[in-house]
């Protein structure tokens, strides 16, 4: 340990971190440390170092100090908008200085006149510093101590503070660079201590800013060069490049499968699906009046309007984040786009050259939305109206104006240009019988939304919808994707039958609740959850699940720099079983490789990822993982209701080694373990495996994916991926058989699809594990039928020559048998 002091390295008044008038400083995201009110005119070095960086407006400067302590001392807020105007740098990135040397002088009195404040925070980071005080609350002088710190010391005195580091890659991403790798680059980059820029052609993007990757439009194939500097420069290189380099093909939903050309009614205009279902009702346009910006009431006091305009959105979306669901996800990606520091730098800078705060933030997210707009990538594109949505409702907040919705009808096929995701979280749901839009998308956010409050929604009608006028009888048909004014009466009648039939099926999926479910000759049927989260799991117990037959625990190791530790998953496991008290929670080990790479692991490149180093294999290589998450799983309260899954078990050697680790690891403890079959060698050898599992889950996605050789990622191909193949079957067919007395679950798609449940159950499976939203309808469907009907529809599947004879079977059986 060592012990030194930092000097003042200007004039003035020394004041703590929590007095600046800026957030990002008084709260700490930036650092600890104190200010300085200054009232010399040049900065000063507080110590020996080296000059890391020195901003290119000159405001800012980075040094280091032989122990690795990196200070940063930032002359005045918002200085970077005077554009160097009123600073010199004295000295240059490299340079080694001693205490008291001059570095920056700078115009106090054009700072104090332009700038938010003049006041200068003095930052300091690195690992095992301690402010063991702070001189604060008094005059100083250059010179003057200023605060006291204490350093673990390596006894290495070389520094890697100043590392630079740069690679030159190509881009691998199938669907070029968009918001889910884009998003996975921010947040390894945050958990670092460094700075990276991508660079391609004239244009460069930080790493640390999401938008700002979008908008450099890198599609596959694209070469791009990473510069990263800092301590960790070298580990952030790696982790940006294998998000670059990593194909992840199945990153995006697989290509619809080609559908019956649908003939439209007479009149109908035709759009584009974006949430399913069937809707009558009257038309209600919605137009929506954006904030209109007053003039600019000087920079100071608009920049203030701002901060605060930023700040109530801030608290208003973190309420609306803090939720459960599909909109809490939306509004937690409003919040990165408020946050990225890009976009306020822009409307600060705006501010500073003349504009208003409103006018400021909706000129800078629709500059930035336009950047999305213009990529080819119809996801990145419909991702603008998030930006447009934040910067509308700053914009609101700043001049306390508000963009209410009208109270509506019940009944209302609501008809707009376009929505916006806080819109539709403002707007009455349970009015609303359909929506329709001029524009939008299928994949936009509020597409999504609208599909998770079961409202349907066509997208895209064009310019044909503005003839529609209020109060207009509609039908709106969200799974052929058109709408139709003035119905006739044949249609009508023919809609609402529809309707009725559908509401009633659901009413009863809703009555049955928490209710255990059988056959209707007594045979059991447990209709458990897939969960990612203790909100899935909430929901699933909401909606009356017998329990989590997969949490998949991926989720706490992707998107990181690091594997969490064994308290955090710990934690995450606790919490979804506290969320289904006294139901059994089955959680699948650590499931990664293939199409979801996680870089710390330094997994190898692989030329078929989909037969490599993935599932159980990973485990397998990597024991120091696989026993931190056992021990994890052994530590929680409620054992008892605890079960391991294994993934992408192909042989028993691999479950027997599994259960050889959680005898080394807890002598004496049973929890009930299980294996995923996912391969045509695992369903071929369920016996061999039974003999070592307490029970067998089938993987109906791999397994189709591996028996029918089609990479669902392969748009080519993905077209012939139907679980319901008589190839699939008759393997899940065998897994029931060898299994004897093993249970067998299907915790796979194949289990939520509605055709082919009754064929899961009559060839043996008695667990069936889908999303929480189709929990009351699996078990409405369980109570439906006999299970000597299912075993002979079962039968008659196997016997039949391709996947589309067996869904037409499916169909024939489902309208034979409904209610």
């Amino acid at each position: 340990m060592s012990e030194f002091t930092l000097i003042a390295p200007i004039a003035g008044w020394a004041m703590p971190l929590t007095e600046v008038a800026d957030p990002a400083f008084a709260q700490g995201m930036v650092g600890q440390g104190l200010a300085i009110e200054p009232t010399g005119d040049t900065l000063h070095s507080p110590c020996d170092g080296q000059v890391l960086t020195i901003h290119a407006a000159r405001h800012a400067i980075t040094l280091c100090d032989a122990n690795g302590v990196e200070l940063l001392m930032h002359i005045g807020i918002d200085s970077v908008a005077l554009g160097r105007d009123g600073f010199t740098a004295l000295v240059a990135p490299g340079d080694r200085v001693k205490t008291g040397d001059p570095l920056i002088r700078f115009d106090l009195d054009l700072l104090v006149m332009r700038a938010q404040a003049a006041t200068t925070p003095i930052i300091v980071a690195g690992d095992g510093v301690t402010i063991v005080e702070r001189f604060t609350d008094r005059l100083v002088a250059v010179g003057d101590p200023l605060m006291r710190l204490l350093v673990e010391t390596s006894g290495d005195t070389t520094t890697a503070s100043g590392e630079r580091h740069s690679r030159d890659v190509t881009v691998a991403l199938d669907h070029g660079l968009h918001a889910r790798p884009a998003g996975r680059i921010v947040a390894a980059l945050r958990a670092l201590d460094a700075s990276a820029n991508l660079r391609t052609g004239e244009h460069t993007a930080s790493a640390a800013s999401s938008i700002a990757l979008l908008g450099l439009g890198l599609s596959h194939g694209s070469a791009v060069t990473i510069d990263a500097e800092g301590p960790d420069a070298a580990v952030a290189l790696d982790a940006i490049a294998a998000v670059l380099t990593t194909p992840e093909a199945n990153a995006a939903p697989p290509p619809p499968v080609a559908r019956p050309v649908v003939t439209l009614p007479d009149g109908a205009i035709a759009g584009v699906c974006a949430a399913p279902g069937l809707a009558l009702g009257t038309a209600r346009w919605l137009r929506r009046a954006r904030p209109v910006p007053l003039a600019s009431t000087g920079a100071v006091a608009e920049r203030a309007a701002l901060y605060r305009g930023i700040a109530a959105v801030e608290a208003q979306l973190a309420a609306d984040a803090s939720g459960h669901g599909q909109a809490a996800g939306v509004f937690a990606a409003h919040r990165e786009i408020l946050a990225d520091p890009t976009l306020r730098t822009a409307a600060i800078a705006r501010v500073q050259a003349g504009d208003s705060a409103a006018a400021a933030i909706l000129a800078t997210t629709d500059d930035q939305a336009a950047t999305l707009r213009a990529s080819a990538d119809a996801r990145i594109a419909e991702r603008a109206d998030d930006l447009v949505d934040v910067g509308e409702r700053v914009a609101h907040a700043i001049l306390g104006t508000s963009d209410a919705m009208p109270s509506l009808a019940a009944g209302t096929i609501l008809l707009a240009g376009d929505l916006l995701p806080s819109h539709f979280a403002a707007l009455d749901a349970a009015s609303i019988a359909g929506i329709a839009l001029v524009r939008g998308g299928p994949t936009a956010h509020v597409a999504i939304l609208s599909a998770g409050a079961g409202i349907p929604m066509v997208v895209a009608l064009r310019n044909a919808l503005e003839d529609v006028a209020d109060d207009t009888p509609m039908l709106l048909d969200g799974d052929a994707g058109y709408v139709l004014a003035s119905p006739s009466a044949d249609v009508i009648t023919a809609a609402r039958a529809t309707i009725d039939r559908r509401t009633a099926a659901e009413a009863r999926a809703r009555a049955l609740g928490d209710a255990a479910v059988t056959t209707t000759d007594g045979t059991a049927i447990a209709v458990q959850a897939n969960c990612g989260s203790a909100a899935d799991a909430a929901t699933a117990q909401a909606a009356g699940a017998d329990g989590c037959g997969l949490l998949r625990t991926e989720f706490l190791f992707l998107d990181r720099a690091t594997a969490p530790d064994r308290a955090e998953q710990r934690c995450a496991y606790a919490a979804v079983m506290s969320a289904l008290p006294g139901k059994p929670v089955t959680i699948r080990l650590l499931d990664v490789g293939g199409d979801k790479p996680a870089p710390y692991l330094d997994l190898p490149a692989e030329e078929n990822p989909a037969l490599g180093l993935r599932g159980v294999r990973v485990s397998l290589a990597r024991p120091d993982v696989l026993d931190a998450q056992l021990t994890a799983i052994l530590s929680l309260p409620d054992l008892a209701h605890a079960r391991i899954m294994v993934p992408m078990v192909a042989s028993a050697d691999e479950l027997a080694a599994v259960r050889a680790a959680l005898t080394r690891l807890a002598p004496g403890t049973h929890i009930q373990l299980g294996a995923m079959i996912e391969t045509p060698a695992a369903a071929i050898g369920a016996d061999l495996i039974a003999r070592h599992a307490d029970f067998l889950s089938i993987g109906s996605n791999d397994l189709a994916q591996y028996t029918l050789a089609a990479d669902r990622g392969n748009a080519s191909v993905a077209a012939m991926l139907d679980g319901l193949h008589p190839a699939v079957l008759r393997l899940i067919a065998e897994t029931c058989t060898r299994a004897g007395s093993t249970p067998v679950s299907v915790c796979g798609g194949l289990a939520a699809d509605p055709l082919a449940a009754p064929i899961l159950i009559g060839l043996g499976v008695r667990t069936l594990s889908v999303p929480p939203g189709r929990i009351a309808a699996t078990k409405a469907l369980v109570t439906a039928h006999a299970l000597f009907a299912l075993r002979t529809h079962a039968q008659q599947a196997l016997a039949l020559a391709s996947a589309a004879e067996v869904r037409a079977l499916a169909r024939r059986f489902a309208e034979e048998n409904a209610a």
